[in-house]
């Protein structure tokens, strides 16, 4: 038979169906499979968020979306070229994101009547047969069927063979991208090699999805994506919560201290009590709390006794764990803790993404309780900006809010890690003994930085009162003196301000200093942002992009950026929160961009926002 390869430059894949079809599985696998070909890439996995909505529903429908591609790529795609919908409902779902003329591979079994029902599709319609969709490439495969009749020797019920179906369809891509296999199978013997015909039935059906493509001639051409050009170096697949993970255990390892993470589960966050229980031959102590102010105070005492102390949750979490977050500022303590936003208010949308507790991290407590604030931007940067949040804490004795969210968390992208020695120095100093000039210890002396002293209980002669109420400046008893308490809110601040004197100034990540629009960015928008403005670039607009990781204190030289230029905007996925402090802090006329919806900003409509901004003069 002959075909034909086509070489593509860039590739975007959603895989969708119900929340039993193993679509993140697949996704995934696809996803490690591209990446150690050296291709670059991006992804969106894109959960319901019932735990297991009703089969066949709109509700229920999980999604994974893969951009791979020769180039160096900041998102995971627009639009999709290829949609896999394993039912109705994944059609309906997703097809507004596909591009005309893309291709979509449907499992038949999933539109017949019933699934179509579910779908809320009208009575005797069938996308797949009604000419609606002409426009597109329909590959229709009756997936189930086939992944029967290749396990029909197997003798596991038809439940099981149906759940690999996932396999079968991963099979016939990695034929029509002209893939290996070998990856997926080593992962399947991990996985499955105890339970010997669950392993050999997942294999069989993914041979068969491979069988299927290069034995059927209505396929007549494979695609390939070249290697990416990317800086050299060692490289590997990481989603953001794994990179946070390694983080903390790399400033464990530089700082020489141990972890305590104290947690509760909550939605994106819970993959980081998953990891670090994986690295107890490092020194990590997890623990999993009743509640989430168990989570932190449990975190509070570890810290009070000399470890990386770290709490991880989401925004209704961090509601929880303000008071004791007032607690460990009024203590001060190092302790770290780390936000991956959601949608909001209350449970709002547990598997959606949002920069939506920017405000609450930096007002959301009572009384005068600064606290610094560090942001990642894309998956691999929650490693360095995790491992920057802990250096600041330990070094300037103070909490600090950690901020991601579940599309930085969930998403994965290639990462060059780097090794020990391009890591900098976490120098900790302990209090161990009286001064030559000391008769009893004073635990609010403070050096320049306004850093107190850090005593580990059971010192001999270092013994120090701990609490939430006011504490006498340098003494450290509690006091109720009104100029006392002022002195010591003022205090507070500044320690939290002067950290601006120990962070790098603020870098354009493009563009040239002066120009007539600046974009402003935090966060996940980072990979919107830096493609919309290259594109502008290269036309020839005078655009830049700074993106923030030091949000409180903001870098000392910020200010002088943002008046270098005619415009600024500030993209958010939230109701305009960052805004709100830039024109309070700086006097900015910045304009906003926000987006609500539960998904990134596209470049797409990015783009569009720009050249409304820039006029058609450049």
């Amino acid at each position: 038979m002959n075909r034909k390869e086509q070489v593509l430059q860039d590739v975007v894949i959603k895989f969708a169906g119900d929340s039993g079809d193993g679509m993140q599985l697949t996704g995934s696998q696809f996803m490690n499979n591209t990446a150690l070909l050296g291709i670059d890439l991006a992804t969106f996995p894109d959960f319901p968020a019932e735990i297991r909505a009703p089969q066949g529903t709109l509700p229920g429908v999980s999604g994974y979306q893969l951009r791979f591609s020769s180039d160096h790529i900041f998102t995971p795609g627009d639009e999709c070229d290829v949609l896999v919908a394993m039912n109705a409902a994944a059609l309906k779902t997703n097809l507004k994101a596909l591009k005309r003329g893309g291709k979509i591979i449907a499992n038949v079994e999933g539109f017949d009547s019933k699934n179509l029902r579910l779908a809320n599709y009208p009575e005797g319609i069938n996308p797949l047969e009604d000419n609606s969709l002409d426009s597109y490439e329909v590959i229709k495969i009756d997936v189930t069927k086939m992944t029967r009749e290749a396990l029909k020797e197997f003798s596991i019920g038809m439940k099981e063979k149906d759940r690999a179906k996932n396999m079968f369809v991963l099979g016939f891509l990695y034929w029509m991208y002209n893939r290996d296999m070998e990856t997926t199978e080593k992962f399947l013997k991990e996985k499955f090699g105890k339970k010997p015909e669950i392993f050999q039935s997942n294999i069989k059906a993914m041979h068969a999805g491979y069988n299927f493509g290069d034995t059927t001639e209505t396929f007549t051409t494979t695609y390939k994506v070249e290697k990416a050009k990317l800086e050299a170096g060692n490289y590997r697949s990481i989603m953001g919560n794994q990179a946070l993970s390694f983080g903390l255990i790399a400033a464990s390892q530089k700082s020489g201290l141990p972890i305590f993470l104290g947690s509760y589960p909550i939605t994106p966050a819970s993959d980081i009590l998953h990891d670090l229980s994986k690295y107890k031959n490092f020194g990590v102590r997890t623990f999993q709390a009743e509640d989430e102010i168990a989570a932190i105070t449990s975190a509070i005492g570890a810290s009070y006794g000399g470890s990386i102390a770290v709490t991880s949750t989401s925004g209704p979490g961090m509601a929880l764990k303000a008071e004791a977050m007032g607690l460990a500022v009024m203590m001060e303590i190092p302790l770290l803790i780390c936000n991956i936003q959601r949608g909001g208010p209350s449970t709002g949308l547990p598997t959606k993404t949002e920069q939506s507790d920017l405000l609450q991290s930096y007002y959301g407590r009572n009384g005068e309780c600064p606290m610094p604030i560090v942001s990642a931007s894309t998956p691999s940067d929650c490693f360095y900006a995790v491992y920057e949040a802990v250096r600041i804490a330990i070094q300037h004795m103070t909490p600090v809010i950690f901020l991601s969210d579940g599309y930085i968390a969930n998403g994965a992208e290639p990462w060059k890690y780097p090794t020990s020695n391009d890591l900098p120095p976490i120098e900790v100093k302990f209090k161990t003994e009286l001064g030559d000039h000391e008769d009893k210890f004073l635990p609010y002396l403070r050096d320049e930085k306004l850093v107190r002293p850090w005593a580990i209980p059971g010192t001999p002669a270092l013994q120090h009162r701990v609490g939430g109420l006011e504490k006498q400046n340098i003494t450290g008893n509690v006091s109720y003196d009104p100029e006392n308490h002022q002195l010591m809110v003022k205090i507070r601040q500044e320690k939290v301000d002067k950290i601006a004197d120990y962070i790098p100034s603020q870098h354009l990540d493009s563009g040239a200093e002066k120009g007539k629009l600046l974009v402003l960015g935090w966060g996940s928008t980072y990979g919107a942002i830096k493609s919309s403005v290259a594109e502008l670039q290269r036309e020839g607009y005078a655009i830049s992009h700074a993106h923030l990781r030091y949000i409180r204190p903001f870098p000392k030289n910020l200010g002088d950026i943002l008046k270098n230029f005619d415009q600024v905007l500030i993209p958010e996925i939230n109701n305009g929160q960052l805004i709100k402090i830039i024109r309070d802090q700086y006097f900015v006329d910045a304009k906003g961009y926000n987006k609500i919806m539960g998904i990134p900003i596209t470049k797409t409509e990015l783009v569009m926002k720009l050249r409304e901004m820039l006029g058609s003069n450049n």
